[in-house]
């Protein structure tokens, strides 16, 4: 089996809001697959003292100890699990209902003898390749299809002048929009304290016999594909068993160096935090 493992924040004096895990029973049969991207909150109180890393720590090594030891659970209920198991841990000193409390993007994908099993909640990738060759990628396109009138408003602020009173206001009117679909029915959701967002998530299972390997990657590798178009979900793959996912998080480095205002590829963020799991089983 060859497992491969690569995280970088996106700012080098901040922590990685990232986190990624492979767990290998000790029977040697199977094993899952964690990956989370923490959501950076905005400036101000948020109701919770603790770091998105806390969250993620907690959560991705709930979500690890549970995809191995309870294989009667699925997904779903192990995903619902590890955020109740969360919440309860700064439950009683934090306020749990702010729409900005800790939470994070998930991958889990679990694999015995049998099958392999997937869930997927938010922007963050998996990709599933066949014996054939075919990669499939498993994506959670809530947030990248937002609402005709939220789109309209992020183009609006991306045609404005970087810098100017007009840009910030429209883009304060854009992130409100954005926000207001947090969590929300017709809108998109995250991991955080309710444990009923993992009846939200993507999930599914294929016969062991038809994957060969799997990949991960949280949005800020993504990039790769989503942002920068460097190729399709197949390619990126592809250059994942080639050369490995440091060699991915690296050209989305170099890409992201070479349009520092963002004017050619336009994101949210400069640079923003990278994990990449690759898994050949």
């Amino acid at each position: 089996m060859r497992i491969e493992l690569a995280t970088e924040p996106g700012d080098p004096a901040r922590p990685n809001e990232d986190y990624a895990a492979v767990a290998l029973p000790a029977s040697g049969q199977g094993g899952s697959l964690v990956l989370l991207d923490g959501v950076t909150p905005p400036e101000g109180s948020v109701g919770c003292p603790h770091s998105v890393p806390w969250f993620t720590s907690r959560l991705g090594g709930a979500l690890g100890e549970l995809s191995v030891s309870r294989p009667d659970m699925t997904l779903t209920e192990i995903l619902a699990a590890a955020i109740s198991r969360t919440a309860e841990s700064h439950g009683s000193t934090c306020d749990l209902s702010h729409p900005r409390t800790p939470q994070a993007t998930v991958v889990l994908v679990r694999w015995d003898a049998d099958r392999v099993e997937h869930l997927v909640l938010s922007d963050s990738a998996l990709l599933v390749a066949s014996p054939g060759g075919e990669v499939t990628a498993v994506l959670d396109r809530r947030l990248a299809e937002l609402p005709p009138a939220v789109r309209a408003l992020r183009d609006e602020v991306r045609a404005l002048p970087r810098g100017s009173a007009e840009r910030d206001t429209a883009g304060r009117a854009y992130a409100a929009a954005v926000e207001a679909l947090r969590n929300a029915e017709d809108g998109f959701f995250t991991a955080a304290a309710d444990p009923s967002a993992a009846l939200r998530a993507v999930t599914g299972e294929t016969p062991r016999a038809e994957v060969t390997a799997v990949a991960a990657l949280t949005d800020g590798a993504g990039r790769w594909v989503e942002t920068f178009r460097e190729g399709d979900w197949a390619d990126c793959f592809a250059l994942l068993r080639k050369q490995g996912p440091q060699h991915l998080v690296d050209r989305v480095r170099e890409l992201e160096r070479a349009d520092p205002d963002r004017l050619a590829f336009p994101r949210g963020k400069r640079h923003d935090d990278a994990a990449v799991v690759y898994a050949e089983l």
